[in-house]
């Protein structure tokens, strides 16, 4: 392993969603330890989701769409914009369960394919249970023991511990807890910065 990469996410954040494709570069190229950890973009999105909100409307019109189709692209990957915000805290829960398997990154670029390519909505169990069987977790399972609210403070603490660290954008790339790299970025910049900072 060559470095630490602790990546702070939201599942309907699509600059997160593209931002895969740099993370998975740096684990193949770099030996990264890679870790998402939960944010929420809007925490006050009501449980049945919402309207985008008018900033995503605004940029769409100012061609962020064509940034992020162009980003995906150069990743490797699909992309489909999503034409609702939805609630993230049960998939943020759901997580941290295959955090518990193992599975954590699996069922995480699982939910990112279902929300950004799919069009599925992340807060609906039958979505949730159908990415826990795809990589081999029990579906019911793991949905009990969400609605039991076990992981409910973990994940909560989890969004403090961002907040205070100073993450106030998604997504936001911290390499060995110590440098942070905001928005998805080229390639190329996150190279210039292991650079320098493995040079150290």
């Amino acid at each position: 392993m060559d470095f630490k990469l602790t990546i702070y996410s939201d599942y309907v954040c699509p600059w997160c969603y593209v931002g895969q494709g740099v993370a998975t570069q740096l684990e193949k190229e770099y030996q990264a330890a890679v870790e998402w950890r939960p944010y929420y973009l809007r925490p006050d999105t009501p449980p049945e989701g919402m309207d985008l909100p008018d900033y995503v409307l605004r940029a769409r019109a100012n061609g962020s769409e064509n940034r992020l189709a162009q980003l995906a692209n150069a990743n490797g990957l699909e992309y489909r914009p999503s034409d609702r915000m939805y609630n993230t805290r049960l998939a943020h829960e759901a997580t941290a369960y295959a955090h518990e398997q193992g599975k954590a990154n699996e069922f995480h670029r699982l939910v990112f394919h279902k929300v950004f390519v799919e069009g599925a909505d992340p807060s609906a169990w039958e979505v949730l249970r159908s990415i826990a069987q795809e990589i081999g977790l029990n579906g019911v399972e793991m949905q009990k023991a969400v609605e039991s609210g076990k992981y409910t403070e973990l994940v909560a603490a989890q969004v403090r511990e961002a907040q205070q660290i100073g993450v106030q954008s998604v997504p936001t790339f911290v390499i060995n807890d110590q440098y942070a790299v905001v928005g998805a970025q080229p390639y190329e910049v996150f190279k210039r910065a292991l650079g320098e900072i493995l040079g150290k």
